[in-house]
């Protein structure tokens, strides 16, 4: 038995097939096609109808960006990173096209179940996870279930502290495409973010100021998350957690800024799984009983 993992984002389509040992047998990705006529469902069969070809598929575990009904598989809000995404059916069109079962589950929440599964996290409880990409997205973990709101809405956390006179939200300044188009405007086209990382740590001061700038957009998020929420853990997640503890310390020192002061109890760790974890969490729910 094999289960197929896909996990689509505004960019790229990524997906492989895990066998029953929780091993990819292989992973790929393609380019996510602008959704005009439904184009990343049929992307989606498309991947799908493949594998079936080539391997003895027992189910299907879809991880997307966009608000999720879980119990219908379908996309129930979208933002403007996918046009038109919004009442996708994904669960209802392809169980009956293929005749597999389909789990769909939202991105943040899935690299989440990920890191509980396989990662960071394993075995932990009361666990938030923040994910740094394109936009921001978080996923609350507690009582070993994922909580969703009465809206499905919980955890939109890109929204947060919006500003009036900027226009700005959290996620258009703590993003990772933040800290791009920041490192762009005041340094050159020549520089993204893994570039200035490698040139901070070897003490380009042009490069660590803009990083120590965008950590402190990231660290005001968090203290939200903390006051709100009090988790025991809070898991950086994304490519961009791959900068590892130097991120990770940038981060810490200057949380307790936006805190009161000896409040902050929450352990903060790197997700382990990096661009991987919702390729496992998405297909969690078929060995949650394992």
């Amino acid at each position: 038995m094999n289960y197929v993992s896909i996990d689509i984002g505004g960019t790229f389509i990524k997906y492989g097939v895990m066998d029953t040992n929780h091993v990819f047998q292989f992973q790929s990705k393609v380019e996510t096609k602008v959704n005009i006529d439904d184009a990343i469902y049929h992307q989606v069969e498309a991947i799908i109808t493949e594998q079936k070809h080539a391997y003895t598929i027992s189910g299907v575990g879809i991880s997307t960006a966009g608000i999720v009904d879980r119990n219908k598989g379908e996309i129930v809000y979208a933002g403007p990173t996918i046009p038109n995404y919004a009442g996708t059916a994904f669960k209802k069109r392809l169980t009956e096209r293929l005749n597999v079962p389909v789990y769909v589950e939202n991105d943040v929440n899935a690299a989440m179940l990920g890191e509980v599964w396989k990662g960071a996290a394993k075995g932990a409880d009361n666990v938030y996870c923040l994910t740094l990409g394109t936009g921001i997205g978080g996923a609350h973990y507690d009582n070993h279930r994922l909580i969703d709101g009465a809206n499905l809405k919980a955890d939109s956390i890109g929204y947060l502290l919006y500003d009036p006179e900027t226009k700005l939200n959290y996620e258009q300044r703590a993003s990772t495409s933040a800290l791009n188009n920041v490192l762009k405007s005041e340094l050159g086209n020549a520089f993204h973010a893994e570039k200035a990382f490698e040139l901070a740590r070897s003490g380009d001061m042009k490069c660590y100021d803009v990083i120590y700038k965008w950590t402190a957009e990231v660290a005001k998020g968090l203290a939200q998350i903390i006051l709100m929420k009090d988790p025991a853990i809070i898991l950086i997640g994304g490519g961009i957690s791959r900068q590892g503890d130097y991120l990770l310390n940038l981060i810490k020192n200057q949380l307790t800024i936006f805190l009161p002061a000896h409040f902050l109890n929450t352990e903060l760790k790197i997700a382990q799984l990096y661009n991987d974890a919702a390729l496992y969490g998405a297909v969690f729910p078929f060995f949650k009983e394992d």
